[in-house]
C-alpha cells in the first residue's frame, strides 16, 4: 500500500506520536521512513548577537543544525528497533514549499504529521504543518 512515508520531526511531542504511528505502519507496510526537519531562518535576536560576536549568529545556526542531526539520530534508531529503515533530511526555508517539493522528489506515498493543539503560540507553527498538507502530492495521515 505505502512504500515512502515521510515524517516532518520537531521536539514537539506531537511529531513523535506521529513518528511512532509511521513507523508502525511502515512494518505493516514493508516502507521506509523519511524524517525531515525545517531550519529556518535564525530568529531576529540573532542579528543583536551579531553586534556582540561576529560568529554568534553562525554558531547558533550551527548548534540548530546540531539539534535537528539529533532528532534525526534517534527517530532512526527508534525505526531501527521496530525493523524499518529510515533516513533523515534537514531542509531549509519555509516548510509550505520545502516538504511538498521534498514529498515529489522522494517519490512518497504518504505524510503523517502531528497535530498540535491550537493555542495562540502553536497556532502559528499550525500554517507549517496545514500548509504542507494542502500542498502534498501524496495522502496525509494527521496524529493526535
Amino acid at each position: 500500500m505505502f512504500s515512502k512515508i515521510v515524517v516532518p520531526l520537531s521536539d514537539l511531542p506531537e511529531t513523535q506520536r506521529a513518528l511512532l504511528a509511521a513507523i508502525h505502519l511502515a512494518q505493516i507496510c514493508n516502507a521506509e521512513i523519511a524524517t525531515i526537519s525545517i531550519l529556518t531562518d535564525p530568529p531576529a535576536y540573532a542579528s543583536f548577537a551579531l553586534i556582540v560576536d561576529p560568529s554568534g549568529p553562525d554558531a547558533m545556526m550551527e548548534a540548530r543544525r546540531r539539534i535537528h542531526g539529533e532528532l534525526h539520530e534517534k527517530a532512526s534508531k527508534l525505526a531501527q528497533e521496530q525493523g524499518v529503515h529510515a533516513a533523515g533530511t534537514i531542509l531549509e526555508g519555509y516548510a509550505g514549499d520545502v516538504i511538498p517539493r521534498f514529498l515529489k522528489e522522494v517519490n512518497a506515498d504518504l505524510l503523517v504529521i502531528g497535530l498540535h493543539p491550537r493555542n495562540y503560540y502553536l497556532l502559528r507553527l499550525w500554517d507549517s504543518v496545514h500548509d504542507p498538507a494542502q500542498r502534498a502530492f501524496c495522502s496525509v495521515l494527521s496524529v493526535h
